[in-house]
């Protein structure tokens, strides 16, 4: 037998062939193998219309028979793929497909597929299959598909690998189910019940979608209030019986108990003598009860008689002046009452008056009189108008009741010109002639109806603050489209409020209007309003509330709940509002129980009488808004006063209990108060809606002699049952030794309106930076939504997700927020704490900023 190799066409030499001869021990037949080397020389000198090929060829007495062809090649794999995987992002149980095609080469090469550097068995998990074409496929992603994929291709020559693929299985956000309904929040009466939910079912992962919708629902509810029972009238008596007792009864059925209430206490039957103990059983001479039933009515005649003169000698004497108290000739804080007279008498107060014998009023006022030929004067009218709210009634020999009046005490006929109407404010110092009696009004300063300031703002933005109000207006950059400017306004109504409360609802903050209404913005702007809630616990429903055209209020949101109109931000003394269209705001709230806490601010002011020896003292409980307080410093100013003491805060609780304030150690000796105003009360209703003006209670205070100049005393405002402040006071009534307590700080008050980038703490360059970072969704989740959970935004944040750029919106809501910052120290804290592992936050620092600004930034710690 022989064995022989033909390549392209051509035998090879029998001395390049190699044989080997075997016995196969099975057949016992003899094997012979033959081999050839063919070197990559021989392949790349040949040139043919074909690869270089060998054939085997065996022939023997038997016959011939030939090999098939074998093609020879030189193997390779070139470096960069065809296709490389592309990374994805996909929601949970979603379908995944990394396509992949390896580079070029000889033979082909195998691929395989890494995650994580580990190498993907598609045998072991069914969900994964890598046959078709070299791709990946996951049918159902899950949590943990997410990762870094590589495709790995190898030959006989080398092994090549893909640029790696990121994989992002994504959750988003699902509701999970209500809670039940909470009980009624109160026990008696009108109330509410809420139920929660929360974005856990599943949570938001891997920048998944936050929850749409309310996470909080609120409904009203009523519970039964327990009524108890009460009694009806006792009913006529009986006829005596002849034991001589007669009866009645009651039934306790006006009301009856009902929902739990108590029975009636006390007896339903009720019977006594009816002789006066004079009990004849058995009448033998019939002559005693005709002595006894004369006696009677002899009694009885009598009576009548006196009665009848009595009110025949009062319809015929001649009223005058009553004065409850001889000091309030002298002056004071006092207390009188003027029955009206008949015509003619001499001491009538106003001639022009009818006589009405059923009038009787009561009015005070401080009164000071120089002389005691001014008591003359003590019969005009002009010295004792009413207020046209005040009352004031004597409780004790130490103590006046200041309250509101619900209706007006006088019930007769008006008269032209007889008593001033209006109810302004303040004091008003007058100087007459000719011994004209010194008295402070509260009509005679006139009222001022609005703060007001405006500016003009472009493209670049800007802030337009209401000087030493709290009362601030931020306008984005951008907002208004490029070329355009607009004059925009703001205001704080001071009139009477025109939000009309409902029920409890309780106004927290000053009116804020700005405008003009209609102008339209890109981007929302930020609206920053004082309130005097007190929000550390969850005993206020505030609501954000907006006038229309019409003249109506109607709710825009309340702080609670989740909305894409608007967002609130409810700070401790002051509420942001991101808003879109320009108007008249308000925040009112309803207290849902009896801890609900207003905060007051108290201040005391002093200055000096008419009279030389007098000093008075005005004491002022106005809501803890800087625009309240500033209403009080303004009316202070025009009549003198003086702030005596720092102003400190009350927590005035909604629990129905009045205000008490007192006078307290004042220097024996030395000064003196007037008589029925060491101590003043003040009812809980004035107080709690002390919105609509400003409260105030006077002290008048007396020197034994000119030669005192110091004084030292306790203001005590207490509520009862409730918290309670001091305030010292330490003075000298001479202007010229007196210390000056600074009403407000002056940079408030400096720049009312500033515009373009001075406005704005946080410079524009590092600013788009900042946004451009954080729009971007992050498979950590380290996007805007971190940013602003380091900002101390936790709630509706579905409002940020439908701005086109949620971290600039944030990033206004932080400039709203911290206008009176001097540095960016919170939010270098912010980004500092995110970018430990945020990789894009090293290219802020990159020179495309202007060098100005990244000092700037380096100076504030950005």
């Amino acid at each position: 037998m022989q064995i022989f190799f033909k390549c392209n066409g051509e035998w090879v030499h029998q001395n390049e062939h190699v044989s080997e001869e075997s016995l196969d021990e099975s057949s016992g037949l003899k094997v012979r193998e033959v081999f050839i080397n063919v070197t990559r020389q021989q392949v790349e000198d040949f040139h043919g219309p074909e690869d270089y090929w060998c054939q085997c060829v065996a022939w023997s007495h038997l016959g011939t028979s030939k090999s098939r062809k074998a093609s020879v090649r030189i193997a390779y794999l070139r470096k960069n793929f065809e296709q490389d995987p592309q990374g994805r992002e996909v929601p949970i149980e979603g379908m995944i497909v990394l396509h992949c095609r390896p580079p070029e080469g000889v033979p082909a090469a195998e691929v395989e597929w890494l995650k994580n550097e580990e190498p993907i068995d598609s045998e072991q998990d069914e969900n994964i299959d890598t046959r078709a074409d070299h791709n990946l496929i996951i049918r159902q992603a899950r949590l943990s598909d997410s990762g870094n994929y590589t495709c790995m291709a190898a030959n006989i020559v080398a092994k090549r690998r893909s640029l790696s693929a990121t994989v992002v299985v994504y959750v988003n956000g699902g509701w999970s189910s209500w809670t039940e309904w909470s009980a009624c929040n109160v026990r008696c009466g009108r109330g509410w019940q809420k139920r929660s939910r929360t974005c856990t079912n599943p949570a938001p992962l891997n920048g998944g979608a936050f929850c749409e919708g309310m996470s909080v629902q609120k409904i009203t509810c009523t519970a039964l209030c327990p009524v108890d029972g009460s009694w009806e009238v006792w009913s006529e008596w009986s006829v005596c019986s002849p034991e001589c007792e007669h009866l009645r009864i009651r039934e306790c059925t006006a009301p009856p108990p009902r929902n739990g209430g108590k029975f009636c206490e006390g007896l339903s039957q009720e019977s006594e003598n009816c002789t006066d103990g004079l009990c004849i059983l058995g009448i033998e001479n019939a002559s005693d009860i005709a002595l006894y039933s004369g006696l009677g009515a002899a009694v009885v005649a009598v009576a009548v008689l006196v009665i009848g003169v009595t009110l025949y000698r009062r319809s015929h004497s001649d009223y005058g002046v009553d004065v409850i108290d001889s000091s309030a000739l002298t002056g004071g804080f006092q207390t009188f009452n003027f029955k009206t007279v008949r015509q003619g008498n001499s001491l009538l107060l106003n001639p022009a008056m009818q006589p009405d014998l059923t009038v009787s009023r009561t009015y005070s006022g401080p009164i000071c009189l120089q002389d005691p030929l001014d008591k003359e004067l003590m019969t005009e009218s002009s010295l004792f108008n009413p207020l046209s709210d005040i009352k004031v009634k004597v409780q004790s020999s130490f103590m006046v009741s200041l309250g509101v009046s619900e209706r007006a005490e006088y019930h007769g006929k008006n008269h032209s010109g007889t008593f001033p109407h209006g109810n302004n404010r303040g004091f008003s110092t007058i100087h007459p002639r000719n011994k004209t009696p010194y008295i402070q009004n509260l009509s005679s300063l006139p009222t001022r109806t609005e703060l007001r300031t405006t500016g003009v703002f472009g493209h670049l933005g800007g802030r337009l603050v209401m000087p030493n109000t709290g009362v601030s207006l931020l306008i984005p950059h951008g907002a208004i489209p490029e070329e355009n400017s607009w004059e925009i306004y703001m205001s704080i109504n001071q009139g009477e409020p025109s939000l009309q409360s409902d029920g409890s609802e309780v106004l927290l903050s000053p009116e804020v209007t700005c405008g003009p209404p209609d102008m339209l913005v890109t981007t929302p702007f930020a609206l920053t309003i004082p309130h005097c809630a007190d929000v550390s616990s969850e005993h206020w429903n505030i609501h954000l509330k907006k006038r229309t055209q019409q003249g109506k209020w109607e709710e825009v949101m309340s702080v609670e709940d989740e909305s894409t109109s608007c967002y609130c931000l409810l700070d401790p003394f002051a509420c942001h509002v991101l808003l879109d269209s320009f108007g008249t705001y308000a925040l009112t709230g309803e207290p849902i129980t009896d801890c609900a806490v207003k905060q007051l601010k108290v201040a005391v002011f002093g200055c000096m009488s008419c009279n030389s020896l007098d000093y008075n003292l005005r004491v002022y409980c106005v809501d803890n808004t800087p625009c309240a307080f500033q209403e009080v410093v303004s009316d202070e100013r025009h009549q003198g006063g003086q702030l005596l003491e720092e102003p400190k805060l009350l927590h005035f609780k909604g629990n129905t209990f009045s205000l008490q304030i007192s006078v307290l150690d004042i220097p024996p000796f030395l000064w003196r108060i007037k008589p029925f105003t060491a101590c003043q009360e003040v009812p809980f209703s004035r107080v709690w809606s002390s919105n609509r003006q400003p409260l105030h209670c006077a002290f008048s205070l007396e020197r034994y002699t000119p030669t005192t100049t110091q004084l030292s005393c306790k203001i005590c405002i207490r509520q009862l049952k409730g918290h309670e402040q001091i305030l010292q006071v330490q003075t000298s009534i001479l202007e010229s030794e007196r210390e000056t307590i600074t009403f407000f700080a002056q940079e408030d008050s400096t720049f009312p309106a500033q515009t373009g980038p001075k406005a704005f703490k946080i410079p524009y360059s590092i600013r788009q930076r900042i946004c451009a970072t954080f729009d971007t969704p992050n498979a950590k989740g380290k996007d805007w939504q971190m940013l602003a959970q380091k900002n101390s935004i936790n709630r509706n944040l579905s409002y940020f997700a439908t701005q086109s750029s949620p971290s600039a919106v944030i990033l206004n809501l932080w400039e709203a927020r911290h206008q009176q910052d001097g540095d960016l120290d919170s939010l270098a804290c912010a980004l500092e704490e995110i970018g430990r592992t945020h990789t894009k936050l090293s290219n802020i620092t990159e020179p495309q900023i202007d060098d100005a600004d990244f000092n700037y930034g380096r100076q504030n710690g950005l």
